[in-house]
């Protein structure tokens, strides 16, 4: 995927550890049977940090969940560590708190802080009782392995069924110092978010107060996270956290003023970014879809109809059979909760190769199916509404619905 280009920010790698302070490292300590593939992770800045959280709107909290809303509450928005594993969710289990208060204890051990400056995460199957016991034999091995290019080792740790791991990273200026933001995130099905999506860690250098930094994290969420739908289904576990050392130096930020601007707009360029990756890396999926809703009364309205796009199972196989059945989109677009005139809708279909209308005002035009198929041959599809009703915009992301989803889901806990 080619990351989009933003005036003031450049990409560079390094995941969680692209900003200055932060540690990481990641291994297989036996909940994952394939030894090649790490389970197990652990990331630690140099001081303490400022940190905000989002979580699953899921009436049903993995413990995990639960047990980070109430350290961060605890500490006031401090934390510096993060402790997470995959292939248990260690979510309705009856010593679930149990077992993540003891993640966190293990942690802070070796570190030599408290267990609620920790954040603890877990992913994986659903009901089925986390043994502790690998975390507490290899905590050792895991501190002694953190390094500061440590991020590929944690992206695989936290990764399910995903086929590659999620890390996108930028570097921007704030008071004439360098500063780095950047972040990793796993999922790849049962997304369907209402706050942030699977698991999903940012971290940076930028000084910034933990009340702006939850400000600017619950208005990114709704754009990009928010907007984001492989199979309609929330996850119990969601969790997104970002941590802020202030180690680039720059003067701490504590109001909405240009530099409070310029980071909230590094979180979008990282979190959109991880967004489309989860996206195109949904379970079976062959297509990374983009929905763009312009000329809306209001941002909302937009978000709706392009989310109703995105969700639309009938849509997702259309794009799996490079089937341009428009129909179907204008039906998504009917069924958003949203305001909106029919009459006036205008949808395209584009990739890279090229694009081609196939409804104005409401009605079919015609269309060359030759062509169309060339353009629905692609790996990424843009379908572009436009509502002529406004001014807002907003996009939305997903992926095709196909055969090798429902093999995957049939057989998830084997």
């Amino acid at each position: 995927m080619e990351f989009k280009e933003f005036d003031g920010f450049k990409y560079i790698d390094g995941g969680v550890c692209a900003a200055k302070g932060f540690k990481a490292n990641g291994l297989n300590c036996g909940y994952n049977p394939d030894k090649e593939k790490n389970d197990l992770c652990l990331v630690a800045s140099d001081v303490m940090c400022n940190a905000a959280g989002v979580y699953t709107q899921n009436k049903v909290k993995g413990a995990p969940v639960i047990v980070t809303k109430n350290n961060l509450a605890q500490t006031g928005g401090k934390a510096k560590a993060i402790i997470a594993n995959s292939k248990n969710a260690n979510t309705c289990n009856v010593d679930g708190m149990e077992k993540a208060l003891r993640m966190c204890e293990l942690a802070a051990s070796k570190l030599d802080i408290k267990p609620c400056e920790v954040i603890v995460a877990s992913t994986g199957v659903i009901g089925q009782p986390i043994p502790i016991e690998p975390v507490e034999t290899h905590i050792d091995e895991l501190y002694e392995g953190l390094s500061y290019t440590g991020n590929a080792k944690a992206a695989n740790a936290i990764m399910t069924t995903d086929t590659s791991p999620k890390e996108v990273a930028v570097e921007f200026e704030l008071d004439g110092k360098i500063c780095h933001l950047g972040g990793m995130g796993k999922g790849s099905g049962m997304i369907h978010p209402n706050m942030a999506t699977t698991l999903n860690f940012i971290t940076t250098d930028a000084a910034i107060s933990s009340e702006m930094l939850q400000k600017a994290l619950t208005e990114n969420v709704k754009i990009t996270y928010n907007c984001l739908s492989i199979d309609g289904d929330q996850s119990t576990n969601d969790t997104l956290t970002v941590m802020a050392n202030g180690l680039c130096g720059n003067v701490e930020i504590t109001e909405e003023d240009e530099n409070y601007k310029k980071i909230s707009k590094a979180l979008y360029i990282v979190m959109m970014n991880i967004t489309k990756m989860l996206a195109g890396d949904g379970e079976g999926a062959t297509k990374l879809l983009e929905c763009t809703v312009s000329k809306a009364k209001d941002v909302d309205s937009a978000i709706v109809v392009a989310k109703s796009v995105i969700c639309s199972p009938l849509f997702k196989c259309a794009m799996f059979g490079e089937d341009a059945n428009w129909g179907r989109i204008l039906c998504a677009v009917g069924n958003a909760n949203a305001e909106l005139d029919i009459d006036k809708v205008d949808v395209d279909i584009a990739s890279k190769v090229g694009a081609f209308a196939v409804c104005k005002n409401g009605s079919g035009v015609d269309f060359s199916e030759d062509f169309a198929k060339t353009v629905l041959g692609e790996k990424e599809i843009h379908i572009n509404i436009s509502l002529n009703s406004g001014d807002a915009q907003a996009q939305a992301w997903g992926c095709d619905l196909t055969y090798d989803y429902v093999k995957i889901n049939g057989d998830y806990r084997s």
